[in-house]
């Protein structure tokens, strides 16, 4: 059957036939063409994009309502020019806006008018910029105070534009970092006042109260007591490739960068993301998108609340009461939000099947990478996930999602709780042959409820987990996967190197984990390589035919219903060298990781 075929391109015209010698401009108009002919399919759409940057001025939204599904049992393809040859170019889809009109001041710092942008971050030359940050705290001795902070320091006051200041309290519970917002600084010829940004602050203190007995002496723990990280100030301007926004007045802000060596005013490409939402899918079907780059987007939610009051994962709290989670009379309490709410991400699919993404890279955005929810039947496959603020790929109660052969690294880059994989209450969901490395906290998370069951976690690479927060694992697994061994969740053939901050765990069965079966996977410098003590405890799990380098507290006196078997310890001074003479383990070794893309 005939092929339909579009073309876009950066020197296009939207009023041209979209053809490959008169092309479309925008991809909205190549998806106008598109919904004026799938009723009446007779073989695959393909809309192809010629090499460079195609700006978005808003986002693309494919709508199933709207004639963006494939028909007739064909597909509605989009994708990079030359896709699955040698000649394939790169075509980036950007939600981002190149600054202009800058001036370069005395002290070097290039300074540009941005309206009302407040950018969290910054794209130069295609290269990551960070906001300007004082990493050693307030100066001074410092109390918290019902509204924020006294220091004796008089410094702060020296700071300009205080409401744009953000603080960072790395570990205010050991899994979790807030972000807080400043509302003003004052003071006097001895001391200094910060008062934060509210309900945030107030919201903060209630759910970050803890206790941790554990720890000895009466337990207290504030992780609010005084911020470890100050963000978004011109005083704080030192280092090469930094940023800052001054908000001298309503839709009056200013950006200032201090340039790295090399770089010049008229030559420095400076992109600042715009958009929240890149691509959207809500009900569509039958669509694939191959070859792209997704690039350059923002999440502005903590400017719009006060901040980023992380919990768990990919939870945060907005809004709602506070539950009191008690842990036991010996370790303590905390709280949590009674009604939790999940990062959005710059990519999402909403209600939709048969849909598949390949071969492409999710960079350079503001909060998470990809995001699937209410879905089934979606296939996402030897993409590349870095350098973005939260999470790389989720998965929210969906049915048969496939995620495989895709390299996640350096995400969670802003929202360190951020896991490189997230699973939620999901059924029949794959995640296997994925590389993951180089993330501040949980490299897979598999969280059960009542519509969880058939996960298998098979055959990834995860190294390198655990860089920033405490308290979580390689591979982290919680609440019942299913009611069976049969129909629950299935961990095998992993290899687990280095999980780096203290109380961690290779493969992590957590709070109530049940139905798991965690066979031939190996476990390399980890704190301990499984946990069997939690709470609630863990019920009907089984660990048998691993391969790690010490043996788990407990490992002989294990749960009732936990099965620890037949598992090898290998020396941890020559692991490397042991495991691959093992040929079970070298086996392990040689499935684990990306494969070869086969289009």
């Amino acid at each position: 059957m005939p092929e339909i075929r579009f073309f876009v391109s950066p020197d296009g015209r939207d009023d041209w036939p979209g053809t490959a010698d008169q092309p479309f401009a925008t991809a909205k108009a190549a998806q106008a063409a598109v919904r004026a002919v799938t009723a009446g399919m007779t073989g695959d759409i393909v809309v192809t994009f010629t090499a460079g940057v195609h700006r978005l001025e808003q986002p693309l939204i494919f709508d199933g309502a709207l004639g963006d599904s494939g028909a007739n049992g064909f597909r509605v393809v989009y994708q990079a020019h030359g896709y699955g040859t040698p000649e394939q170019v790169k075509v980036e889809l950007s939600g981002g806006r190149e600054i202009g009109d800058w001036q370069a001041g005395d002290d070097d710092v290039w300074t540009a008018p941005i309206g009302d942008l407040a950018p969290r971050r910054l794209t130069v030359d295609d290269h990551p910029s960070t906001r300007a940050a004082r990493t050693s705290g307030l100066p001074g001795n410092v109390t918290k105070t019902a509204t924020g902070y006294v220091t004796d320091s008089i410094e702060p006051q020296s700071w300009p534009d205080p409401s744009g200041l953000e603080f960072v309290y790395p570990g205010v519970y050991p899994w979790s970092e807030a972000r807080i917002a400043v509302a003003s600084i004052s003071g006097d010829a001895s001391s200094t006042t910060v008062t934060m940004a509210q309900p945030a602050f107030d919201n903060a203190k209630s759910l970050y109260d803890s206790k941790w007995y554990g720890a000895g002496g009466d337990g207290t723990w504030d992780g609010l007591a005084a911020p470890t990280v100050l963000e978004n100030n011109v005083a704080f301007l030192s280092e090469p490739g930094t940023f800052a926004v001054s908000r001298t007045g309503p839709g009056d802000h200013v950006l200032h960068y201090r340039p790295r060596p090399g770089e010049e005013i008229g030559k420095t490409i400076v992109v600042a993301p715009v958009l929240e939402t890149l691509i959207s899918g809500q009900g569509v079907h039958d669509l694939v998108l191959r070859g792209f780059t997704f690039a350059d987007a923002t999440w502005n939610g903590p400017t719009r609340t006060g901040g980023y009051l992380h919990y768990h994962g990919n939870t945060r709290y907005e809004q709602g009461e506070f539950q009191k989670i008690d842990l036991g009379a010996d370790v303590g309490y905390v709280h949590v939000p009674a009604q939790p709410v999940q990062l959005p991400a710059n990519v999402s699919l909403t209600s939709v099947s048969r849909v598949t993404v390949e071969d492409s890279h999710f960079t350079r955005l503001g909060a998470g990478g990809l995001l699937i929810e209410d879905s089934a039947d979606v296939r996402i496959r030897g993409c590349v996930f870095d350098d973005i603020s939260g999470s790389g790929l989720a998965v929210h109660t969906s049915t048969r999602v496939s995620l495989e052969d895709n390299l996640v690294h350096h995400i969670g880059t802003e929202y360190r709780g951020s896991s490189a994989v997230l699973v939620v209450e999901s059924e029949e969901t794959t995640v296997a042959h994925n590389e993951i490395r180089d993330v501040p906290h949980n490299g897979v998370v598999i969280t059960g409820g009542e519509r969880a069951k058939g996960t298998q976690v098979i055959s990834n690479l995860v190294e390198r987990s655990m860089g920033k927060l405490m308290d979580g694992g390689g591979i982290y697994l919680s609440a019942p996967q299913g009611s069976s061994f049969a129909g629950g969740a299935l961990v095998r053939g992993n290899v687990i190197r280095d999980v780096l901050t203290s109380y961690n765990f290779g493969l992590y069965t957590d709070y109530g984990a049940a139905w798991i079966t965690v066979t031939g996977n190996v476990v390399h410098g980890a704190d301990t390589p499984i946990v069997l003590q939690v709470g609630p405890p863990m019920e009907n799990v089984a660990f048998v035919g691993n391969f790690w380098d010490v043996r788990p507290d407990g490992h002989d006196t294990p749960p009732e219903t936990v099965t620890v078997a037949a598992n090898t310890v290998l020396p941890k001074e020559t692991f490397g060298e042991a495991i691959l003479a093992d040929p079970a383990g070298a086996d392990i070794l040689a499935r684990a990781g990306r494969r070869g893309l086969e289009r």
